[in-house]
């Protein structure tokens, strides 16, 4: 089977669902007999900053200048397919309509 190769970026607010969205297209190419390998952005700086000799952000900027992360970022997406979220958060609905939360008190 020939698959195609390529980049994805998924983008927007905090609790919108990128995460699951990224895991369940991984899978599915996983699937599908693909190498797959997704990082957040902080999971890739965190990642970075451990490869530190002394483990502090003030050295991190010795070794990827804000200008070359800002190089390297616009080098992975210049070519990718964006996934742009937006709306309120189903989690943060949900609990201030009372919706998907079960109080202690009712649920024994």
């Amino acid at each position: 089977m020939d698959h195609a190769r390529g980049e994805l970026g998924l983008r927007g607010p905090v609790r919108h669902g990128k995460s699951h969205l990224a895991e369940a297209l991984a899978n599915k190419a996983i699937d599908e007999g693909m190498k797959v390998c997704w990082f957040t952005l902080e999971s890739l700086t965190a990642h970075l900053e451990r490869a530190t000799v002394d483990n502090t952000v003030s050295k991190f900027d010795s070794i990827m200048p804000k200008t070359l992360a800002t190089a390297a970022v616009d080098r992975l997406l210049h070519h990718a397919h964006i996934v742009l979220t937006e709306g309120s958060s189903l989690r943060l609905t949900q609990a201030t309509t009372g919706q998907g939360v079960v109080p202690l008190a009712a649920a024994g």
